[in-house]
């Protein structure tokens, strides 16, 4: 089981976004601690402010008061709403949580069932609970849980990434779609340019176009499957500043940094120069880099040329150009390599290195720690949530020293 924890300043935001999913059928409620019970047993808002109130009322000092945490079990494990409960009660009772009033809900808007638990951090006496070490001890809770319920064990503290499925343009709102993918695809994977960018959207039907002039932004289209944008585009406000311009400039910067500091190219030339000597056409490449946890995007002009080379490393986060691993993983080799070229094709020979994920950093709030990462598609708008919160709590302090300083 893995269990993710978030803090934040703003109680109604956090019962918001749990709001929306009980909204639109995507979350149930499952059980309550010291928290008012609506006639109808349903969520209220209302309800869970008027129970967080006395403690808030208490605080002094404390500015992050909000605690959200989600809890998700193995996919194989099959659980009732019964146990569910019962695993949210003992793993709040071990770490430190158990007198703390709290809400359980289950959310199922993916196909892995998980649990968001919202409580606060201040008890009712306005003092601060223990966090120290929270991550560690949340840790070695999920271990002791999985042994008392036998759920299926975490392997080596993480799960793998699952790829999320591309949009359908048929289901219908696009726009949440939209964002959530351009969400996901900027918190989980390192890429140098604009273009590279653009081959991971295209992989999840979505495409973008830089708008430049006196104020640079980002347009984004949906697509259907043979490539044609539907529906209006969205202007990149829509989504907030970390789908913007300039958080994309920034992102080319720290993934260029964290693709030289893993060595990333290093431990996919040599498995990119295996398959080219083992394949004997591009649908056999493909499936040999799938082994591998890599996906492969071949540009072809209208006489089938391959002109262009994108690689996708699910295991590392990273997409990388053909021409970034060097001449060797060039365009024009693929295109003599898979397109019947009578010229002898010279493969690439590299120094083999392990290809596997960089060991995450327990210790930091990385955007690349693996503990971080969304397991399926979905949960990223939880840490996106985090994020926003911690953007508009920036906003404010901001604006407040504005007006302070124009004497407002």
């Amino acid at each position: 089981m893995l269990a993710k924890i978030t803090s934040g300043k703003s109680v109604f935001g956090v019962l918001a976004y749990n709001k929306i999913k009980v909204d639109d059928d995507h979350a149930t409620v499952l059980y309550r601690q010291k928290m008012f019970d609506s006639l109808d047993g349903k969520f209220s808002m209302k309800d869970c402010l008027d129970s967080f109130y006395p403690n808030l009322a208490m605080n002094q000092r404390t500015e992050k008061v909000v605690f959200h945490a989600s809890l998700n079990p193995d996919p194989k494990d099959k659980l009732s709403d019964e146990q569910l409960s019962e695993i949210a009660q003992a793993y709040m009772e071990k770490l430190g949580y158990g007198n703390q009033p709290y809400i359980v809900l289950k959310h199922s808007d993916i196909k892995r069932e998980h649990l968001h638990i919202v409580s606060l951090r201040i008890d009712e006496t306005g003092k601060k609970i223990n966090d120290s070490y929270e991550v560690a001890r949340s840790m070695k809770i999920c271990k002791e849980l999985e042994q008392e319920f036998n759920l299926v064990p975490l392997v080596k503290g993480k799960r793998e990434f699952e790829i999320p499925k591309k949009i359908n343009c048929w289901d219908g709102d696009l726009k949440h779609k939209a964002g959530n993918t351009i969400k996901l695809v900027m918190s989980n994977f390192r890429f140098q340019s604009f273009g590279e960018f653009l081959t991971m959207l295209e992989h999840f039907n979505l495409t973008a176009e830089e708008v430049k002039g006196k104020y640079n932004g980002i347009l984004y289209s949906v697509m259907d499957d043979k490539g044609n944008k539907v529906g209006k585009p969205f202007k990149s406000s829509l989504f907030g500043k970390e789908a913007g311009y300039e958080a994309l400039q920034k992102h080319f910067e720290t993934s260029k940094v964290a693709i030289e500091k893993e060595k990333i190219r290093e431990k996919l030339r040599p498995v990119i120069a295996k398959a080219m000597r083992e394949a004997r056409d591009k649908d056999g490449f493909r499936k040999l880099l799938k082994e591998q946890r890599i996906g492969v995007i071949f540009r072809t002009n209208g006489q089938g040329r391959i002109y262009g080379v994108t690689f996708m490393d699910y295991q590392n986060r990273a997409v990388l150009n053909a021409s970034r691993l060097g001449k060797e993983c060039s365009a024009n080799v693929f295109n003599d390599l898979f397109n019947g070229n009578q010229k002898p094709v010279e493969l690439p020979k590299y120094t083999e290195i392990s290809h596997q994920a960089a060991s995450p950093d327990l210790s930091s709030g990385s955007v690349f720690g693996l503990l971080d990462m969304p397991q399926s598609d979905g949960d990223y708008e939880e840490a996106a949530f985090a994020r926003e919160q911690e953007y508009g709590d920036k906003n404010r302090r901001l604006k407040a020293k504005r007006k302070r300083g124009r004497g407002i």
